[in-house]
């Protein structure tokens, strides 16, 4: 079957690419074989669909490997101390912001806040009195039958309760916060990465419950050599493809290109940002990263559908007169769909992008929309 295989395939391949030199060569050849003089070739139009040939700027490309990294990665303290009582978020849950992770026991603070709210009521009624005894003081004071010491007596102890009920009430208003402060909630929507502590833990102010990571967006991390790193612009359009999804590509953007680099490999860390559809994309993936670089040049482009192998060259079919005629063309790289070319092609030229595959030169060909 190998052998058959061989006998076939390179003679055709030869034939294709004597007809790019010289497509006549191959008409000429049939009219003058032999039971075929005077006869004309009866082949049926092929319908095809073309693409003009364009000339445009592009800029020079360098693919590079990154890591990806969730978006933010917030670890979640308790601004209180206290024990665990309800611990509802476990690691892989996907929180939403606002969600409920962490209730710390409020049982004692809630005692507190009986206490001060007690308190309270006993200073307020002190000083309804102090307040009655007061204008009964002032009264006197204005017909001098009173000393003044009385008087001053009365207004200090009124002064003294005002100010003992404003610091009661800001007692209770700071119990009923702590109180609050008991329930910790999401900061962010995200998947719990880590828990830091349990149900019949003591927590101490400031002390982390959770990480939660935000999986919507995707950083990526990519260290540049200095040679391109200088080529990047903040905010430039990249394409990134991830190992582990294969024929999926995401477009992003170039966040920042940190100023400070390694000083022995000569590389810049970049900062990409990329969406996550689905939140497929996971932390510490391996991306490729496509970048275009500053500056650009002109250059002839194809549809990338139209570049049809030839052995180790590669070929487009342009349509003269009807007829698909084969262009051998070098590819210098791809842009968005388009393929960048050097070959025997001007802007207009109409090139077949569907339809190709079978094409033989010189085969008549019917254009579609």
């Amino acid at each position: 079957m190998f052998k058959v295989y061989r006998r076939f395939f390179f003679p055709a391949v030869f034939t294709l690419l004597l007809a790019i030199i010289n497509p006549g060569l191959i008409t000429t050849s049939l009219a003058g074989a032999p039971g075929n003089e005077g006869k004309k070739p009866d082949q049926p139009a092929t319908p095809v669909r073309v693409s003009a040939v364009e000339m445009k700027m592009v800029s020079d490309q360098i693919s590079l490997i990154g890591t990806t990294e969730a978006a933010a990665d917030s670890t979640v303290a308790s601004e209180v101390s206290g024990i665990v009582e309800n611990f509802p978020a476990k690691e892989g849950d996907f929180v939403k912001k606002g969600q409920l992770i962490v209730k710390l026991s409020s049982e004692e603070t809630n005692l507190r806040v009986k206490g001060a709210m007690a308190q309270k009521e006993k200073i307020r009624e002190s000083l309804l009195f102090a307040e009655k005894e007061l204008g009964r003081f002032t009264k006197l004071k204005e017909s001098n039958s009173i000393a003044s010491s009385k008087y001053d007596e009365a207004l200090y102890n009124y002064n003294s309760l005002t100010q003992e009920l404003k610091r009661s009430e800001a007692e209770i208003e700071s119990l009923l916060y702590e109180l609050k402060r008991k329930q910790v909630f999401a900061p962010i929507s995200g998947f719990v990465a880590k828990e830091h502590t349990e149900v019949g833990e003591w927590v101490n102010a400031g002390g982390p419950v959770v990480t939660i990571v935000d999986l919507e967006r995707i950083k990526i991390n990519v260290d540049v050599p200095e040679g391109y790193a200088v080529l990047l612009s903040t905010k430039s359009d990249v394409k990134v493809s991830i190992k582990s999804l294969p024929g999926k590509q995401f477009a992003g953007k170039i966040q920042a290109v940190l100023p400070s680099g390694d000083s022995g490999s000569r590389t810049y860390p970049v900062r990409i940002f990329i969406p996550n559809p689905g939140m497929k994309i996971k932390s510490g993936m391996e991306a490729a990263v496509l970048f275009s670089l500053a500056g650009g040049k002109n250059a002839l482009l194809v549809q990338k559908d139209s570049i049809v192998p030839a052995g180790d060259n590669r070929i487009v079919f342009t349509v003269r007169d009807g007829k698909a005629i084969p262009v051998m063309v070098k590819v210098l790289g791809y842009y968005d769909g388009n393929a960048a070319v050097e070959g025997d092609l001007k802007p207009g030229d109409k090139v077949v992008i569907r339809g190709n595959e079978r094409l033989r030169p010189g085969q008549p060909v019917m254009v579609t929309e």
